[in-house]
């Protein structure tokens, strides 16, 4: 099993969503978060006044998928989320050793 982790563009986030439930990801969490890479925040003005926005909002997906399907996730991530500007986001893989639904105790990918 893998676990994907997703830093993304909120407003991508209805796209990349629809998308992934198209090839069958059947749940996902959300979490609203801030960060920044590169581009280290970017300036705003308001009211005349220029300020820094260091820590820039962004959206995190986490997916855990089979090994069989992880591949696709993230290309259908990618080719949803990338608008080719800074910003756009990265993608962690993990590998996940046990996932267990708790409500049936089905472990591995029937937990899924």
């Amino acid at each position: 099993m893998k676990k994907i982790e997703a830093i993304i563009k909120p407003f991508k986030l209805d796209e990349v969503k629809e998308a992934l439930a198209e090839i069958g990801i059947q749940g996902m969490t959300i979490s609203e978060v801030k960060g920044f890479g590169r581009q280290k925040g970017h300036k705003e003005t308001y009211r005349g006044a220029e300020y820094t926005i260091e820590f820039v909002p962004k959206i995190k997906i986490e997916v855990v998928v089979a090994n069989a399907v992880a591949d696709r996730v993230i290309e259908t991530i990618v080719g949803k989320a990338k608008t080719g500007t800074i910003g756009d986001g990265k993608i962690f893989v993990s590998d996940l050793a046990q996932a267990i639904r708790i409500r049936t105790g089905e472990s591995g990918d029937a937990a899924l």
